[in-house]
């Protein structure tokens, strides 16, 4: 059962998305609140917005930087984080070939996907605990 919605204007964000990639996008918030709940030293995560995308937060412990959900200039769907954290080029230099890289601030997918990689959980663990290291 999908995690409801707590702020109507998260909602909202989502239902603006794309038919296409918002099935993907809702996967993608399961995954992150699946992670969340599977990594307890991040604490409660905090679902907002930032410059008007979904975004998730650790406000409770501040462990961890922010991980948004977005549509690229390029199309389809990404998983972005700061662009100045090591998040990013740390996950490609653990699977340089096996996801598609926006510079070192998200992952990229194309359109229409809906199923997302087990994998993906390192980087959104990693980036719901990268405070602690």
């Amino acid at each position: 059962m999908p995690t409801p919605f707590a702020d109507p204007d998260v909602k909202a964000a989502f239902d603006r998305f794309p038919d296409p990639e918002r099935v993907g996008f809702m996967a993608l918030r399961e995954m992150i609140f699946e992670t969340a709940i599977e990594t307890p030293e991040a604490g409660t995560i905090e679902e907002t917005l930032k410059w008007g995308q979904p975004s998730y937060l650790t406000p409770v412990t501040k462990s961890g930087s922010t991980v948004r959900l977005g549509v690229p200039k390029t199309g389809g769907l990404a998983m972005y984080t700061h662009c100045q954290t090591t998040l990013i080029s740390d996950f490609k230099t653990l699977f340089p070939e096996d996801f598609t890289f926006d510079g070192n601030r998200g992952v990229v997918f194309e359109s229409g996907r809906t199923t997302f990689d087990d994998r993906l959980r390192l980087l959104i663990k990693s980036a719901l605990t990268y405070h602690l290291k």
